[in-house]
């Protein structure tokens, strides 16, 4: 069983039936998937259990780390593979923020859409991530740190069933589409007054605050962000063992 190591430390997904991503690592129903199984449909109850076992540093951030163990592979055959896997798998190049191949160390910065949406009383919240993926790469073993600090969270005023109410089926029809054309606005679109951009401190929302306005919404985005680190790190492994095709191998 995996040993994962809890970490907060310094800076470093929605489903409305599509999720645009920067990375390729899982679609988004299997994501979905794979967080019921792994830890039920109930996402109240489900951040409240994971919530026990983590903790947060003075920084505030989450991290979750592990080390794979790749015996008889060298430092430069680890990294040929790695770089292979974050060049496939992260279509931005820009996500690639550092590519060292003498220190060994890979870090990849992609934001995640539309992790989880809400459509509360009076506003309809829409959750993404940029989670921060660093490779640290040694002879024989790989060390995987993944982080996330915030929620990035766009609020829509007036979104919420109450505010539906007061709008004709026109209305609300153009209001939607304006706002989620494609699952979500494009970042920075100032077109509409009623749309907002926010960070919330993941450590100053459910479930590590037990009064939160945001408690459902709050609820879903940990829960997803913790299936997509677990996620991101069974692809690492599978790159380091069996590579990208499965036949990733010298002898050709």
């Amino acid at each position: 069983m995996r040993k994962v190591l809890f970490l907060m430390i310094a800076t470093i997904f929605t489903f409305c039936g599509t999720i645009r991503v920067q990375a390729q690592v899982m679609k988004a129903a299997d994501l979905e998937k794979y967080a019921k199984n792994k830890y039920g449909d109930k996402w109240l109850d489900a951040a409240a259990n994971l919530s026990k076992g983590l903790s947060f540093d003075k920084n505030e951030a989450l991290t979750y780390q592990q080390v794979i163990e790749a015996p008889g592979k060298t430092k430069q055959q680890l990294y040929v593979a790695l770089n292979y896997w974050v060049t496939a798998t992260f279509k931005d190049k820009q996500a690639i923020t550092l590519n060292d191949k003498e220190a060994g160390c890979i870090i990849v910065s992609s934001t995640i859409d539309a992790i989880a949406d809400h459509t509360g009383t009076l506003f309809r919240y829409v959750v993404s991530i940029t989670p921060v993926i660093k490779l640290d790469i040694k002879d024989g073993k790989v060390r995987v740190t993944y982080t996330v600090q915030n929620y990035d969270v766009l609020k829509v005023e007036d979104g919420g069933w109450l505010g539906s109410l007061g709008s004709d089926k026109g209305d609300q029809s153009r209001r939607n589409q304006t706002i989620y054309s494609d699952g979500k606005r494009l970042k920075n679109d100032n077109t509409d007054r009623r749309l907002y951009d926010e960070q919330w401190e993941i450590t100053k929302h459910y479930p590590f605050v037990e009064k939160d306005a945001q408690k459902r919404t709050c609820s879903k985005a940990l829960v997803m962000t913790h299936a997509y680190s677990n996620a991101i790190i069974d692809k690492v492994e599978e790159a380091i063992k069996n590579g990208i095709t499965g036949a990733d191998d010298d002898d050709w």
